[in-house]
């Protein structure tokens, strides 16, 4: 169990908020304690920003709901888990996995570039990701080193029930290939 500092704001009568883990346009995403199950937890506080009139607001509101529910379908080892979606205060905040690592940006910058199978082992989590995100009907329109988090002690493709094996094997093929064949991104697939 994690102990930090806490702002005093609870969330839902549970979410204990502790401290801010990241921010970007869409809001605030916050390290929490959930009361009830006595774990940590990431909580997303959506700003719902550029309606002018409620019902601008109202369908910004149920977009986000929308997209919650998606996500929650979402079932792959190199996606984030959506535990939950809770109104508080006319906004919506999500309830999800807290995943402690730091983004392949981070990653990045602070030890400079990943060796060739670290980058084919990343590459072929965020491919399968995307994969299962357009399945259930997900479009990102972006997917950056900001928003990617690298922990190499997550699980990778293959390790449960067996789900795209075949890529991994391709991409060791392909790994100890030498680098010299030219390899297009749909052959994963």
């Amino acid at each position: 169990m994690h102990v930090a500092a806490s702002t005093g704001r609870v969330v839902a009568g549970r979410y204990l908020l502790q401290h801010p883990i990241g921010r970007g346009a869409m809001g605030t995403v916050w390290r929490a304690r959930d009361s009830v199950l006595d774990r940590d937890v990431a909580v997303k506080e959506v700003r719902v920003r550029g309606a002018a009139t409620s019902e601008e607001t109202q369908v910004l509101y149920e977009r986000t709901l929308r997209e919650a529910r998606t996500a929650a379908r979402l079932n792959h080892p190199a996606v984030v888990t959506v535990f939950d979606v809770i109104d508080a205060a006319g906004s919506p905040w999500i309830v999800m996995e807290l995943v402690e690592a730091r983004s392949l940006e981070q990653v990045l910058a602070q030890d400079g570039p990943l060796l060739p199978g670290q980058a084919a082992d990343l590459g072929t989590r965020v491919l399968g990701a995307l994969h299962c995100a357009h399945a259930a009907g997900i479009l990102l329109v972006r997917a950056s080193g900001d928003l990617c988090l690298h922990d190499p002690t997550r699980r990778t493709l293959g390790d449960r029930r067996g789900e795209d094996a075949g890529a991994g094997r391709r991409v060791r093929r392909f790994q100890n290939s030498g680098w010299r064949r030219r390899w297009r991104l749909r052959s994963i697939w």
